[in-house]
């Protein structure tokens, strides 16, 4: 007769070795701690990109990602919404590679091919951007949001020189009316005039003049610089702007490869 004790289990379920088990308490340990630190009801890329991929792979079901076309059109999608809202400067097309259809997204300063098991390549801000979206849209709770119609930039040229006249011209008001009071107080005080005798005088407007020219020193820094920010947008808007079927050198696609949709080449930039 056979042992009782070697038998099977009513249950048919096996015991759990030491291993297994310490395994199962450091992942329920780690999962309770990122759901401490993260706030799942409001999370978004820049939570994303601060995960870990241990944490990641401790509170999400690797089985209820989201992939194929269907993940595709959801980072094309969100990318979009992202462009629009000036978050992200990239150009978002479709491309066919290897015979796999994969999104493009790329500037002037790098590019991310996302394919449809999830996985990124690429370099340079727009892969920085774009990983956590496509972490994003992989999850079923995350809701994409319907895109513009038109995601759109004004032409390079199109662009003003830059914002803040209004403020400006009120600082070069109180510039010239600090200057004036300053060297009416001086005039004031000096011979042979002297209507103000008392020290204090010249030195009060002295510093009036000071502060005077400070402030108008401090608005032409402030149109050097809109203008310079001005030109750099421009730059960026004519390098991704190339004519016709021209794509940057660096893009890793091949020279048959045809673009699905072009979205009219209209980027958008990014908030940095």
């Amino acid at each position: 007769m056979a042992d009782p004790s070697s038998a099977p289990t009513e249950s048919g379920d096996e015991e759990r070795s030491p291993d297994g088990a310490s395994e199962d308490a450091e992942l329920a340990a780690l999962r309770a701690q990122v759901e401490e630190k993260y706030d799942f009801d409001d999370f978004g890329p820049d939570d994303m990109a601060e995960m870990s991929l241990e944490e990641w792979e401790a509170v999400f079901d690797a089985d209820s990602w989201v992939v194929g076309e269907e993940l595709l059109e959801r980072v094309e999608k969100d990318l979009k919404n992202q462009i629009a809202r000036r978050d992200v400067f990239a150009v978002v097309e479709r491309h066919t590679r290897d015979g796999e259809n994969v999104l493009v997204a790329y500037s002037d300063e790098g590019y991310a091919v996302i394919y449809p098991d999830g996985s990124v390549e690429g370099r340079g801000t727009v892969l920085r951007d774009v990983k956590p979206t496509v972490a994003l849209c992989s999850m079923e709770e995350y809701e994409v949001e319907e895109p513009p119609e038109n995601v759109s930039l004004p032409d390079p040229e199109d662009v003003p020189q830059g914002t803040g006249q209004l403020g400006n011209n009120m600082l070069q008001a109180v510039a010239a009316i600090q200057i004036l009071a300053g060297v009416g107080l001086i005039v004031a005080w000096m011979p042979p005039i002297s209507l103000i005798t008392s020290i204090i005088a010249p030195t009060v407007g002295f510093v009036f003049v000071l502060i005077g020219l400070f402030l108008f020193a401090t608005v032409a820094n402030a149109r050097l610089s809109d203008r310079f920010r001005a030109e750099e947008y421009r730059n960026r808007l004519r390098a991704v702007r190339l004519e016709g079927e021209e794509r940057p050198d660096f893009l890793p696609l091949d020279d048959e490869s045809e673009s699905t949709t072009r979205d009219d080449r209209e980027p958008g930039v990014e908030g940095s």
